[in-house]
């Protein structure tokens, strides 16, 4: 059988890391004999290539190339590529892993489409969102499908189209070396397609290799030479510069930059060289304000303006506040009010001339250095948009949401917020791209274009508590699908808990405490109540100061309106201010769990008591309560003294006295 698909695996000294991605190209679902796997081993010395000679020498599908050490994967993939065999080549690092379909998926839509480039679904658990994955493509734009946002080289190329342009890598060469691949591809093929709706590829994170500045110049001013060879003047050539002018002056805002004087001037100099000799100022037009104000300061020459800013924008960001949550059937509507932050950490302000908007740079920069009309965002708030997406905690793969908005205008003395207010909508059943939405817990993500940002965020957790309502969603199967909060305050959606209690455990930071005479009335939401009425539960309390006790009390669940209004889990715990007993909520800090016939479940919240106050305090901040006081280890008679005016100053006095008048 001809063979379909070459793989080629970049591997030099990985351990025991390279497992995943080797068990992963061995256990595709295509034939043996229709796909072979080419590993290029750069010089390794762990005992890998070894280990992958003893693989080839039982799997006639596989081979194994040994290079002297590189440096570097190009020479590598180089070399890999022309000892391939295969209609279509998928380059691979060490650290990836294939799903196991991937390489006949994207051989059927390679053919389906005619592709020379398919670009096959990407997964990373780091960094920003892939949006050219938001859908499948046949025929993919560079720019209107964000193209240039998957530069790296995992993809399945044609091999008789990478020999007739003569394709390959710059050796040693860099990152923007490995970007010039791509982009000349893109550029080449008649046919680039995206297929979004199955997983190909889990990227494993790179290692951070120091680049010298001047070869990284050089690389990027090659691949500024073939767009140049690629492309006409005008829009789209344009709009390309623009995407690695914002990559060269991204680095200016940083922490790292405003923190360090370590190369700084010498990373200035060399980047204004760049900026002057390359990038016309027309180009500044397609980048967001904050950037074109860097890009005119750079030209300048203005170092010291340059480091002035990036301390003042260290706060500056996204806000994406949860104004309101609800249920329209087993659809889930989130209202949302997105906002940038200035330098700050304030709302951002821009003062109104008539229907016109302009940007209000820090006093601190010289606005003489500025260009006529840099401040004019009217257009860029215009076209100001946000996208709403899901992550899924685990597999880090992410999918778009529907969403509506609009921008308004919040007048403030004598100047304007923006703030964008739109609402998106999901639906379990078919927000994978038509398909259900694994079950698990997703995060909530934002993200905004245009104005004078462009970030994103997560949503955060508001002043009130969230309407935690679960709905029993009932495609493609009855499935629980709960909002909540993460222990960092962000909203996540859980799909299908695994257990009742654990649903409740979801969210219960939203529990409360109501005091009554000698007893606390826990009361702990519950976002959805079977039937049945679920299994007999019992609250659990085990305070984390001084000898270690626990109480528990049984709770008692009362059951919502599906859809409309949550349940909630009540127990009635005893108190007892003055020698507490061994069933009685005393002072300290108390964690908390329900216990089932099955097993217990830790909630997310704790109990505080100080005196005759007992507060609900979140399970993290509870839980970094001493298990010493300040005055000791916790005995009864410190209890006691906690309630007798007095008995602290002198217990306090007792105590120093001791230690001071100790011999050596």
């Amino acid at each position: 059988m001809a063979v379909k698909v070459s793989v080629i695996v970049s591997i030099h000294n990985p351990g025991d890391t390279a497992d995943p991605c080797i068990r992963s190209v061995l256990e595709q679902t295509l034939p043996a004999d229709a796909y072979e796997v080419i590993f290029v081993d750069d010089g390794s010395t762990d005992g890998i290539a070894e280990r992958l000679d003893t693989v080839a020498a039982v799997r006639r599908n596989v081979r194994v190339l040994h290079l002297p050490h590189t440096g570097s994967p190009m020479q590598g993939r180089n070399i890999g590529l022309a000892a391939a065999r295969g209609a279509y080549v998928y380059l691979l690092d060490q650290g990836d892993r294939l799903e196991r379909a991937a390489l006949e998926k994207m051989y059927e839509r390679a053919l389906e489409t005619d592709a020379d480039v398919l670009i096959g679904r990407l997964v990373r658990d780091f960094g920003p969102p892939m949006a050219a994955f938001e859908a499948s493509v046949a025929r993919a734009d560079i720019l209107r499908d964000r193209l240039l946002s998957l530069l790296t080289p995992h993809k399945l190329y044609r091999r008789t189209f990478l020999e007739v342009h003569g394709l390959g890598f710059a050796v040693p060469g860099g990152r923007i070396a490995e970007q010039t691949f791509a982009v000349r591809a893109y550029l080449a093929a008649k046919v680039v397609a995206v297929m979004a709706d199955h997983i190909c590829c889990h990227l494993g994170e790179r290692e951070e290799q120091d680049e010298d500045l001047r070869t990284v110049t050089a690389e990027l001013l090659t691949l500024l030479s073939v767009i140049d060879e690629n492309t006409e003047e005008g829009r789209q050539r344009d709009r390309m510069y623009a995407y690695w002018l914002r990559s060269m002056l991204r680095p200016f805002l940083s922490a790292r930059f405003a923190a360090s004087s370590v190369d700084r001037g010498r990373m200035f100099t060399v980047t204004r060289g760049l900026v002057v000799d390359r990038f016309p100022e027309r180009i500044d037009r397609h980048l967001p304000i904050h950037l074109r104000a860097v890009a005119a300061l750079v030209r300048a020459g203005r170092l010291d303006q340059v480091i002035t800013y990036a301390n003042v924008t260290r706060r500056a960001g996204l806000r994406a506040d949860l104004l309101d949550v609800r249920w329209e059937g087993h659809v889930l509507v989130l209202g949302l009010a997105v906002e940038v932050l200035a330098g700050d950490g304030e709302s951002a302000r821009y003062r109104a001339d008539g229907e016109r908007l302009l940007w209000l740079p820090p006093r601190s920069l010289d606005p003489e250095l500025l260009p006529e009309g840099l401040n004019d965002v009217t257009s860029a708030v215009a076209r100001a948009r946000i996208e709403v997406y899901v992550r899924h905690a685990e597999t880090g793969i992410i999918y778009f949401l529907p969403v509506d908005y609009h921008v308004e205008r919040v007048p403030e003395e004598d100047a304007v917020r923006l703030r964008i207010l739109g609402e998106a909508k999901l639906d379990v059943a078919v927000a994978a791209l038509g398909a259900p939405l694994d079950s698990g817990q997703w995060e909530v993500h934002v993200r905004m274009y245009g104005g004078a940002h462009q970030a994103r965020t997560r949503v955060r957790r508001p002043d009130g508590p969230l309407n935690c309502m679960g709905v029993l969603a009932q495609r493609p199967r009855r499935r629980l699908v709960v909002p909540c909060w993460s222990d960092a305050g962000e909203l996540a959606l859980a799909i299908e808990p695994r257990s009742f209690s654990e649903s409740i455990a979801l969210v219960s930071p939203g529990a409360s405490i109501r005091r009554q005479e000698n007893h606390v009335y826990v009361v702990v939401p519950v976002p959805y109540v079977p039937p049945s009425g679920g299994p007999p539960l019992e609250l659990v309390l085990r305070n984390t100061t001084g000898r270690q006790r626990e109480i528990t009390a049984p709770a008692l669940v009362e059951p919502g309106v599906p859809g409309r209004i949550p349940g909630q889990l009540v127990a009635k715990v005893p108190v007892k201010r003055l020698l507490p007993g061994r069933d009685r909520l005393g002072p300290g800090a108390w964690r908390s769990s329900l216990r089932t016939e099955n097993g217990e479940v830790g909630l997310r919240f704790g109990l505080e008591m100080r005196g005759a106050r007992v507060d609900v305090r979140p399970w993290a901040e509870a839980d970094q309560v001493r298990r010493r006081t300040p005055m000791g280890r916790d005995t009864l008679l410190r209890r006691l003294s906690r309630h007798v005016p007095g008995a602290r100053q002198l217990l306090r006095l007792a105590r120093t006295t001791k230690h001071r008048y100790l011999r050596d």
